[in-house]
């Protein structure tokens, strides 16, 4: 067998030198160890996950709060991505419509490759930061603009976050390698530094696991200090199917001292609204009157309660 002495590329040298490519020491016999303890070797790599992403949560809270400011004022929140890590941006802006009945076009994901790429690999899209360039286009000034890209030098994702940028949007990256490229040209540089993979180069696995952390805390934090949660519960589901329906029951059961038959007859009449009927019966006034207060209060339980109970009333 003949080897190349030629030199590798500076692309390829920079990846050779990510965390997340390299070779993961604690993972050497992945291949010839019993199926039990090759579980084991990924779940112990999965278990170092939590502990880097409880590092970025200063910095994350402080995204989280820009954000909030931005869709307070009108502003939306753009996710940009490729591969797994557009996947998952994607799945992240998706579920927030059925769980907080978010309006579509808030949050809002582009994927490299657009939706086709979602369910087959189209790796060659991620290396043009002109289509990261066009896809932000639809970017504001006050908007919120987040990539995704475990190495952190994605081409789709710096491209989209550059146009971002100068469009006056608030930009931040969620990443995996310690002192990326993109993270040093954006305002908010989530680096959750996970190391090598079990399975080299494999970033599906920890840096993919740290990312959809990342994207939970932020969204739902997000969705929390926006008012679509009442104490731990999710209050802005729409009761639009039968497990909904009895979700929203027992939501409503949750949040006061009603029976189920009881909490079924005042959801209905407040037209399946789980904070209306929570703030009509927990300040004893008309759906009426709580959807008004719910109205001045931008739909949260926790700002129009103390508009509509004495002041010893406590939650």
């Amino acid at each position: 067998m003949t080897l190349s002495n030629t030199a590798p590329s500076d692309a390829a040298r920079e990846t050779i030198h990510l965390d997340t490519e390299a070779r993961n020491p604690r993972t050497m016999a992945l291949d010839t160890v019993p199926t039990v303890e090759l579980l084991g070797l990924l779940n112990d790599e999965d278990a170092r996950v939590a502990a880097v992403v409880r590092t970025l949560l200063p910095t994350l809270a402080r995204l989280v709060d820009a954000a909030a400011l931005a869709l307070e004022s009108g502003g939306r929140v753009h996710y940009f991505g490729a591969g797994t890590s557009g996947r998952l941006a994607v799945l992240d802006a998706t579920e927030l419509l059925p769980t907080f009945n978010l309006e579509p076009g808030i949050v809002v994901a582009h994927m490299a490759g657009g939706p086709a790429a979602l369910i087959r690999s189209a790796e060659n899209v991620e290396d043009s930061p002109e289509a990261g360039a066009r896809d932000a286009a639809e970017v504001s000034a006050g908007d919120i603009a987040i990539g995704i890209t475990a190495s952190g030098r994605t081409p789709y994702v710096r491209g989209a976050l550059a146009e971002a940028r100068r469009r006056g949007a608030v930009t931040a990256v969620i990443a995996n390698n310690p002192g990326s490229v993109i993270g040093a040209e954006v305002d908010y540089a989530l680096e959750a530094a996970t190391g090598p993979e079990a399975l080299s180069g494999s970033t599906r696995l920890k840096s993919g696991t740290a990312a959809k952390f990342l994207l939970n805390g932020f969204s739902t934090a997000l969705m929390v200090r926006r008012g679509f949660a009442w104490s731990n519960l999710m209050v802005s589901v729409v009761p639009s199917n039968e497990k909904l329906r009895e979700r929203a029951v027992r939501i409503l059961m949750a949040a006061t001292d009603l029976d189920r038959a009881a909490a079924g007859t005042l959801l209905a009449a407040c037209d399946g609204d789980i904070k209306t009927a929570i703030l009509s019966r927990l300040a004893g006034i008309p759906p009426a009157e709580a959807r008004a207060a719910l109205g001045a209060a931008h739909g949260s339980v926790a700002r129009a309660l103390p508009t509509t109970l004495p002041p010893t009333t406590h939650r």
